[in-house]
């Protein structure tokens, strides 16, 4: 398989995000400014520039239910844009950081966002009419490093995030007043905002890219160590699973299904990874069609795999690590989007950006089997 769609927006890109009818997007072009384009017949027209970061933007979101976009920048601030007639006004955020925001994701619910930032502080934030500003209860004293990634769990009230202090935790962010009563579940409810509900020490480097699946029950995130990790039953009683590879190391994944999720990263190329009937997750191939993966078990610990690498005798595939690498991207792959409307479970759209500058729609075939 290979990308429907290539689309060079600019010389690069460090993130983007779409519209809730996907005729829009949003993304930043490595510097302080946001660029909205629009699908207009044949051809994207850039309609909206968004002014108002000092430093480059490393986070967007926009809301599927809210059609808000919110961002966060270097510039330690972050903003929420409301369009109103044929422009879009941004509202202030209070963060209190010292250090720069780095990413940035609304709630499933979309009346919280996190931010994760290099001062080692996760901010959740929370409109408050009465001023017309978002407000941030701050998660301190958790993270020994910067925060690379945050993403929130179908209930509205679990985050998880990712670290390079190697990292990945799970926080409540219960808030009095936001959060209802109904909201998650009975045990996220009873705790208190900020608590720590569980920290998996499972990579030796930095971590990225963190993702729930749809249904709320895995948790998976990479590695900088070539090594995507999934985490099973993440609040109860955690069943880990590391998946090694050849290739160069993901910066992002997506859950496609409950057992199916695409990485990206350094390699340039999208990677697949499913889950067997046994309930062991292995990597299947790379989406463009020029290195593919013999099935083989990837499951076990990082030493024996790298001891493996070590005697050429690794368990993994038999993909040649010195071939050319990358397809329609050539550059490092940053982000990856899923193209669903709300409500879908299964994502057979997605795009990808990277430092390259462009932007690839990806369309897994309907012949494919996507296991659910």
């Amino acid at each position: 398989m290979s990308a429907v769609e290539v689309h060079q927006f600019a010389q690069c890109i460090t993130c983007h995000a779409w519209s809730p009818d996907r005729t829009m997007i949003a993304l930043c072009p490595n510097n302080t400014e946001v660029h909205i384009y629009k699908f207009t017949t044949d051809k994207w027209d850039r309609a909206h520039v968004l002014y108002k970061h000092d430093q480059i933007v490393s986070g967007i979101d926009w809301g599927l239910t809210s059609n808000k976009i919110v961002t966060a920048s270097h510039d330690r601030n972050s903003y929420v844009w409301n369009q109103e007639g044929s422009e879009w006004m941004p509202t202030l955020v209070i963060l209190r950081l010292n250090r720069a925001a780095l990413c940035v994701q609304w709630s499933p619910k979309e009346n919280k966002f996190a931010v994760g930032s290099g001062a080692k502080i996760v901010c959740i934030c929370y409109y408050e009419p009465e001023n017309n500003w978002w407000v941030s209860k701050l998660i301190r004293k958790r993270h020994d490093s910067s925060v690379t990634g945050v993403a929130w769990h179908p209930d509205n009230i679990l985050l998880a995030t990712t670290s390079t202090d190697g990292k990945c935790r799970v926080f409540s962010t219960f808030i009095k007043g936001v959060d209802t009563k109904d909201s998650g579940t009975s045990s996220s409810r009873d705790l208190k905002f900020g608590e720590q509900i569980v920290q998996l020490d499972l990579s030796s480097s930095w971590s990225f890219g963190v993702k729930w699946s749809p249904s709320g029950n895995i948790l998976a995130y990479a590695g900088h160590n070539s090594t995507i990790y999934f985490v099973e039953d993440v609040c109860n009683s955690p069943f880990q699973q590391n998946v090694a590879y050849r290739n160069l190391p993901l910066r992002d994944v997506l859950f496609v299904s409950e057992r199916m999720v695409i990485g990206a990263g350094f390699d340039c190329t999208p990677m697949v990874f499913t889950k067997d009937e046994t309930g062991l997750w292995s990597f299947v191939k790379l989406l463009d069609g020029k290195k593919t993966a013999q099935p083989s078990l990837k499951y076990g610990s990082q030493f024996s795999e790298a001891f493996g690498k070590l005697y050429g005798q690794s368990k993994n595939d038999g993909v040649d690590p010195f071939k050319s690498r990358g397809g329609a991207h050539e550059n490092t792959i940053t982000c990856i989007a899923p193209l669903r409307r709300e409500g879908d479970t299964i994502v057979r759209r997605f795009s990808t950006s990277g430092l390259d500058g462009k932007v690839l729609i990806w369309e897994l075939d309907e012949k494919m089997e996507i296991p659910q």
